[in-house]
């Protein structure tokens, strides 16, 4: 009986009534008084106020996951604004590098080792044991982590807190979500030399030795667990494309980094063409980073623009890559990506090499410049200057993470841009105040978009994740904004995730019904979404 205390779904601490306490054996175990749910957040949040730095209130909150998982979400979900960045990006890359330094609990994540595949339906089952039907995997295999790349093993830490934006933002029962760490290797020397490294201490497996166990971890893990949304995160570039193309159409999948980027970018640009009072049809958008996240984004363009009765070769027209040899063209040296090869610009409108940013917008001149490079600084005052020459409210999106990833700082862009800048950043931005207006900027997290897509995904038991279904959950996040005065926030403020998370799974649920991918009857979706709402309380 007394294991309730060390089971973090059964734990109330000093929560359990005095009742509970005689009935399962914890007289004399606990301080006398009897604390409701919110005392006890209280004093969780005075703990954290204490502490000196992020990463130590991170850990502080990490431990409490591991203790008592009710308190934790009640404390997260009543705090979201102060807590979100906290738990996630971008103090979740202090965790990632510092992970085998400080691991201590496995923190419910099943940790896969492709030197014995045979052992993967073992793996899963004991991770799982004790929770309920499991109806997500998030999985990693480190390599492409946030804006800092390969940590390996490290990178689990990443889908732990992944688990908890989802539960916090759109309520999905923490039991039925089983995090997952795939440990291929690592080219990361310094993790191999290091004494303290808890992965394995190899080179990364590539080619078909790795995509033929990724095809044996998806078939045990659909065996095991039936009805299951893989969601893949933090991929290297070329494997993430290679199971998104691989898989999308054959189990229900989502790649966070290459669709929900690109997702979030569609509400973002979608809002922008709002106040600027134009259209999506009309708009040139150059997007300064050609990974994973890019070329998501530019997918995401073109998928909306097809759905707006556009081709696909007329919807490209509007798409310019940028990466570090320049402006992507057809004859780029080395080997380009497929999702290079679909928006390589021909020889014929570029015969020359353009390599300089600011070059190419003077001949581009695009009204939307996005950055998902990771290369700071890359976007400096004659880049926005010439963004404002060309256009009277361009978009600048700086969206790299962690922040000193930034293409650059928000403030940067409203003073160079005069406050004509439409503006939004990958990381929390504080407000900035030009000649007597406060411009509030938005943030690309893609917390407003994933957890809601994949409560509404769940709720369907959708059969795959259709471009139809991820345009959706776009209009879903746009529907909550207030763009009618000078310095309104392009993206919803992450104070509203619970109010994104509800539209964007509706959305997703009737794109799911409409397109005949929804594997359950649903006769009343708002029922539905609040039926499937875990509450954080005792």
């Amino acid at each position: 009986m007394n294991d309730i205390l060390s089971n973090p779904f059964t734990n109330k601490g000093t929560a359990f009534t005095e009742e509970e306490r005689q009935q399962y054996g914890l007289v004399g175990r606990l301080p006398a008084k009897v604390e409701t749910i919110a005392e006890q957040s209280t004093r969780v949040l005075a703990a954290l106020h204490e502490l000196p730095t992020n990463y130590l209130k991170h850990l502080s909150l990490m431990n409490l996951y591991e203790e008592n998982r009710t308190l934790f979400f009640y404390t997260v979900i009543h705090n979201i604004t102060e807590l979100l960045p906290i738990l996630y990006t971008p103090t979740v890359a202090d965790g990632i590098m510092n992970f085998s330094r400080d691991f201590k609990t496995p923190r419910g994540a099943a940790y896969l080792n492709v030197n014995e595949p045979e052992r993967i339906k073992e793996a899963l089952l004991a991770a799982s044991e004790g929770l309920d039907e499991i109806k997500m995997m998030v999985i990693t295999d480190g390599e492409g982590i946030l804006g800092i790349g390969d940590w390996g093993v490290q990178g689990a830490w990443i889908t732990t807190g992944k688990l908890a934006v989802y539960t916090a933002a759109s309520g999905i029962n923490p039991k039925s979500i089983l995090p997952v760490s795939i440990d291929a290797g690592t080219d990361r020397q310094e993790l191999i030399d290091s004494p303290y490294y808890l992965g394995l201490k190899q080179p990364r497996l590539r080619g078909d030795d790795y995509l033929a166990y990724i095809d044996q971890f998806v078939e045990v893990a659909k065996e095991v667990f039936p009805n299951v949304l893989f969601h893949w995160e933090d991929f290297g570039r070329d494997h993430a494309t290679q199971i998104l193309d691989r898989y999308r159409y054959e189990i229900c999948t989502f790649n966070d980094d290459i669709q929900g980027t690109g997702v979030m970018m569609n509400a973002a640009i979608a809002a922008a063409c709002q106040v600027m009072g134009e259209s999506l049809e009309n708009q040139r958008v150059l997007i300064f980073g050609a990974g994973s996240a890019g070329i998501g984004i530019a997918d995401q363009i073109t998928n909306e623009l097809q759905l707006k009765g556009m081709s696909f070769d007329e919807a490209k027209q509007n798409i310019y890559c940028f990466d570090r040899l320049g402006l992507v063209r057809q004859n780029e040296e080395g080997n380009m990506t497929s999702g290079k090869v679909r928006y390589a610009r021909s020889l014929d409108e570029f015969p020359e090499p353009l390599m300089d940013l600011s070059e190419a917008i003077d001949i581009i001149q695009p009204s939307i410049l996005v950055g998902c490079s990771g290369q700071p600084g890359m976007f400096t005052q004659e880049v926005v200057e010439k963004m404002c020459q060309y256009n009277e409210r361009p978009a600048i999106l700086p969206i790299s993470n962690p922040t000193l990833l930034n293409e650059a700082q928000a403030y940067e862009v409203i003073e160079w841009s005069k406050g004509k800048a439409l503006c939004v950043t990958g990381s929390p931005s504080d407000p900035v105040e030009y000649e007597g207006t406060t411009f509030t900027i938005g943030q690309a997290n893609n917390a407003l978009l994933y957890p809601g897509l994949g409560l509404g995904i769940v709720i369907a038991q959708a059969k795959h994740v259709t471009d139809r279904m991820l345009n959706a959950a776009a209009h879903g996040i746009a529907s909550l904004q207030d763009l009618s005065y000078l310095g309104a926030p392009i993206l919803p403020h992450v104070s509203k995730l619970r109010q994104a998370s509800k539209l964007v799974a509706k959305a997703v649920i009737e794109a799911a019904i409409e397109e005949g991918m929804a594997q359950v009857e649903i006769q009343d979706i708002d029922a539905a979404i609040d039926e499937a709402i875990w509450q954080a309380e005792y």
